[in-house]
């Protein structure tokens, strides 16, 4: 009768394997985006999803996205983009370390606050809002290539991507690719649409309060173009205008 295996060099070949569809799976990454410096991407992950959720639940894709050249996006739109969303985005290296500390800690603030009323308030719940540190290069790398589930792993994969794109492609073209796909309401992607779709104009024609109003949009796309000139999107805006002065765009 033939000995059973030992059970050490069987975990060691599972080991082996993981490590190296761990490996295979970086490689396909990175030839992704090696090809985005020359190809501009067809969609992403983030929108195959979204055209599946609306296929599935309205029988029907409504979508509305064109590609346009960085040259031919308004300055306006890229300052209040960088001023709104990431400050720091032509100086890091495609993570703010220091940004995801705060927000880590902010959250847990908040965490804390929640238990305090629950337990004060026996029978409500409450929500901690999460805040997030995210830089434009780690939002374009999770909404390109990776699923939305939020675990370490996947945010782990998503601080590697955001380390590969700014070791391959320039600052514009993280830009321009993120501009083209981002989110700004339901079934629209991409500032040219976004333009289209709440001004009636292009995307080079956007002027500053309007392309603050599109920034202030991103966090949450779908709840504010319900109401695209409420009163916190006017606030905020008149602040991302304040700030655009001094943001210099790559």
């Amino acid at each position: 009768m033939k000995a059973a295996g030992h059970p050490g060099r069987a975990a060691l070949r599972l080991l082996a394997l993981l490590l190296l569809c761990f490996v295979a799976l970086q490689g396909f990454f990175l030839l992704r985006i090696a090809t985005m410096a020359v190809l501009n991407p067809q969609s992403t992950t983030f929108q195959r999803s979204e055209a599946w959720r609306l296929l599935t639940e309205r029988q029907q894709i409504l979508w509305s996205q064109q590609w346009v050249d960085y040259a031919a996006m308004s300055v306006h739109i890229k300052r209040a983009v960088i001023a709104s969303e990431d400050a720091g985005f032509n100086d890091h290296s495609g993570v703010e370390w220091d940004a995801i500390e705060k927000a880590w800690e902010k959250n847990q603030r908040a965490e804390t606050r929640a238990v305090r009323v629950e337990r004060q308030q026996p029978g409500r719940t409450v929500t901690a809002k999460v805040v997030g540190g995210s830089t434009i290069t780690q939002q374009l790398a999770k909404n390109l290539l990776l699923s939305g589930e939020r675990t370490v792993l996947r945010k782990g994969q998503e601080f590697v991507l955001a380390l590969t794109l700014e070791a391959l492609l320039s600052k514009q073209r993280i830009l321009e690719i993120y501009l083209n796909n981002v989110e700004w309401g339901e079934g629209i992607f991409g500032v040219q649409a976004a333009a289209r779709h709440y001004f009636g104009v292009d995307a080079s024609r956007l002027g500053p309060e309007q392309a603050a109003r599109l920034a202030v949009m991103l966090p949450a796309p779908k709840r504010f173009e319900k109401r695209p000139s409420s009163g916190y999107v006017t606030g905020r805006a008149a602040t991302i205008v304040a700030r655009m002065g001094g943001v210099a765009v790559p």
